[in-house]
């Protein structure tokens, strides 16, 4: 499956091998959880981004991304 994603960043264009679980709670309900994916390079820059804004819940391997998470 992972071999498949790719990452969120922009312009990149590698394999995601994490997946970081976020919410904006001004706008989602605290149930749902918002995917991006990310490759090796972008993995802190993209937590540290959400990490800022408080909209960062955790991240997990692309092979444990939640059924529910969108």
């Amino acid at each position: 499956m992972s071999e498949q994603l790719q990452c969120s960043a922009k312009e990149c264009r590698a394999f995601a091998t994490r997946a970081l679980l976020w919410n904006n709670p001004r706008v989602h309900t605290p149930e749902r959880k918002k995917t991006w994916l990310a490759c090796d390079e972008h993995l802190d820059y993209l937590r540290d981004f959400l990490k800022l804004r408080d909209f960062f819940i955790t991240d997990v391997s692309v092979d444990e991304i939640p059924e529910d998470a969108g």
